[in-house]
């Protein structure tokens, strides 16, 4: 896990379909998705919440912590959707980073997204490896999270 692939809203964006699409040319293996390098190396920002937030748009800040009206309306909003289907706290990354450190955040992001079968990254948005999970993805192209859905 890089630091620089972590967003001011907290998200870790080497987890994200988008940049793991992006990172192993999924297109070509049939997974139309669009392709994002992550926020910070494409100058963004933060995707989720740069056109709503002066100082994450402008990159005054680091991270979302570090502003005084943390957690925000639109990053409890956030949240509460990853949380609810993907398994991932952005409010509870960014406490975490606040309290112990990117250093520890990183690792403990490691330790928690890896793949057990090849040590790549878990998709947070399909709860799968898309290096060796990748077929059951291709069988069900709406399958999120160990649910089989038609």
């Amino acid at each position: 896990m890089e630091e620089q692939l972590i967003a001011p809203c907290g998200m870790n964006c080497s987890l994200c379909v988008a940049y793991q699409a992006e990172k192993s040319d999924l297109k070509k293996k049939g997974l139309n998705r669009k392709y994002c390098p992550g926020c910070i190396p494409r100058g963004k920002h933060c995707l989720h919440l740069q056109t709503h937030c002066k100082l994450v748009g402008e990159g005054l800040v680091r991270f979302c912590h570090e502003c005084p009206d943390f957690p925000c309306k639109r990053l409890k909003n956030l949240d509460k959707r990853y949380r609810t289907k993907y398994h991932l706290s952005m409010i509870e990354n960014l406490k975490q980073i606040k309290e112990q450190g990117l250093e520890v955040f990183l690792a403990d992001q490691q330790s928690k997204w890896r793949c057990n079968n090849c040590g790549a990254a878990i998709c947070c948005h399909y709860g799968l490896c898309l290096n060796c999970q990748f077929d059951l993805l291709r069988q069900n192209k709406r399958y999120r999270w160990g649910e089989e859905q038609d």
